[in-house]
């Protein structure tokens, strides 16, 4: 929370962490219908090759009217990729994905992808995080932002 003084009036302006929480978890509405996203699927990697799968979730209430996920690798990926339909490469170690419009209390389509990484990394960490929601307000921000260690062992690694 920064405090601002206005003409001898203080006036508190919360800071938005985490979109919208405020500093100390307590939930700050910012304007725009309210949903929650959330990402859950799979990833396995083996001889630098990453298979992931995953499927986008609306809990609610509102529907969402458009969405996109950002996936980072704590790896560059090799330049030549073969991605899925609507999603893009947007840096070296950065893929871009529309999952579209998702109804409140919906699935979206699953998403499945193989990337290549430079090299044969013995692990890496996979972040998912929702870069665009339609303008709608997710209050629950866990679920929607993920972090997987991925070993080179060919296990699945469930999120």
């Amino acid at each position: 929370m920064r405090v601002v003084a206005v003409c001898g009036v203080a006036v508190a302006v919360a800071v938005l962490v985490g979109g919208g929480t405020a500093v100390g978890g307590t939930a700050v509405a910012a304007g725009g219908p309210e949903a929650d996203l959330a990402y859950h699927g799979v990833a396995a990697l083996s001889g630098g090759r990453m298979d992931l799968r995953f499927t986008p979730r609306n809990h609610g209430p509102a529907a969402v009217p458009d969405a996109t996920v950002r996936l980072r690798w704590s790896e560059p990926l090799v330049e030549q990729q073969a991605l899925p339909d609507g999603c893009a490469r947007e840096a070296e170690r950065v893929v871009l994905c529309r999952v579209g419009a998702l109804a409140a209390d919906a699935v979206g389509e699953r998403v499945e992808m193989r990337v290549g990484l430079r090299g044969v990394p013995s692990e890496v960490l996979l972040e998912i995080d929702t870069v665009w929601n339609g303008g709608t307000v997710d209050l629950n921000r866990v679920n929607d932002r993920q972090r997987v260690l991925v070993l080179d062992s060919g296990d699945e690694y469930y999120f």
